[in-house]
C-alpha cells in the first residue's frame, strides 16, 4: 500500500515537472521569436531608412508583417516615414550591442513595444541634448544590453535629413527614476544624445551619455553642401531648359 501510494506522488510530481519543462521551453521559443520578429522588421526598416530617407513619400511598416520593408506601403503627402504606425524621426544603430532601430517621434506603451523613442530635446542630430528611451527586456531587444556599453564606444544617429553623425560615449551611470536633472544640459552647441532605459533589477535608470563626433560633423556639413550645390546646378538647368523651350515655341 505505502510503495503504491509514492508512486502515484513520484508520477503526480514527475507530470508537474514535465509540464513546467514544456512551459519553460514554450516561453523561451516565444521569446525568441517575438525578438527576432521585432529585430528583424526595425534591422530592415532601418537599412531602407537610410538607403531611402532622400527620396518622397511615407515608408509604412504596418502591424503584423514580418517582412519590414519589404511590404512597405508608400504614400506622398506629409513626407515623413512612418513605422507600425509611429512618425519616425531618424534611425539608431549600435554596434557593440548589434542594434538598429526605428526612433519614434511619440513615448507610448505601444510604440515602446516597436521600437526606441524620443523622448526629450530639440530632434535627432540638433545642438544640444535628446533624451531617447527604450525598454529593457533583458533579452537583447531595445535597450537591454545597455549596460555592456562604455566609454569610448559609438553609437550613430541618422535623422531625416539623411544626416548619419557619429556619437562616442562618454559617461554611463545609474539614477532614480525620477531624476531628470541631466535632460537639459550645456553642449556648448554640440549635439549630444542621452539613452534611457531600466537597470535589469527595474529599480533605478541606466543612463548613456554620448557626444557628437566633430570629424563627422564636419563631414556632413560638406555632404549637405554639396548635396545643395547639386540641387542649385540640377534647378538652373531645370530653369534654362524650360527657357529654351519657351523661346524655341515663341519662334
Amino acid at each position: 500500500m505505502f510503495e503504491s501510494k509514492y508512486r502515484k506522488v513520484l508520477t503526480v510530481i514527475l507530470v508537474i515537472v514535465i509540464i513546467a519543462i514544456i512551459g519553460l521551453l514554450a516561453w523561451l521559443a516565444y521569446d525568441w521569436y517575438n525578438k527576432y520578429v521585432v529585430n528583424k522588421d526595425a534591422g530592415n526598416f532601418v537599412d531602407d531608412f537610410i538607403g531611402e530617407v532622400d527620396g518622397e513619400g511615407d515608408s509604412e511598416v504596418g502591424d503584423g508583417e514580418l517582412n519590414g520593408v519589404d511590404d512597405a506601403e508608400i504614400s506622398g503627402g506629409s513626407g515623413l516615414k512612418t513605422y507600425k504606425g509611429f512618425v519616425v524621426l531618424g534611425t539608431i544603430e549600435i554596434p557593440k550591442t548589434g542594434i538598429k532601430y526605428p526612433v519614434l517621434e511619440k513615448v507610448t506603451t505601444k510604440s515602446m513595444e516597436a521600437a526606441v523613442a524620443m523622448l526629450f530635446g530639440s530632434g535627432l542630430n540638433q545642438p544640444g541634448n535628446t533624451v531617447i528611451i527604450g525598454h529593457n527586456y533583458r533579452n537583447g531587444m531595445f535597450f537591454s544590453d545597455n549596460k555592456k556599453l562604455s566609454n569610448g564606444d559609438k553609437i550613430y544617429i541618422t535623422d531625416n535629413s539623411g544626416k548619419k553623425i557619429s556619437y562616442t560615449i562618454y559617461d554611463k551611470f545609474q539614477t532614480t527614476p525620477e531624476d531628470s536633472s541631466f535632460y537639459q544640459r550645456d553642449t556648448n552647441g554640440i549635439p549630444e544624445v542621452t539613452l534611457s532605459t531600466c537597470t535589469d533589477d527595474t529599480k533605478n535608470r541606466l543612463i548613456i551619455e554620448a557626444r557628437a563626433d566633430e570629424e563627422s560633423l564636419r563631414e556632413a556639413e560638406q555632404a549637405e553642401r554639396a548635396k545643395q550645390n547639386t540641387e542649385n546646378t540640377e534647378e538652373n538647368q531645370d530653369n534654362q531648359e524650360s527657357q529654351e523651350n519657351q523661346e524655341n515655341e515663341q519662334n
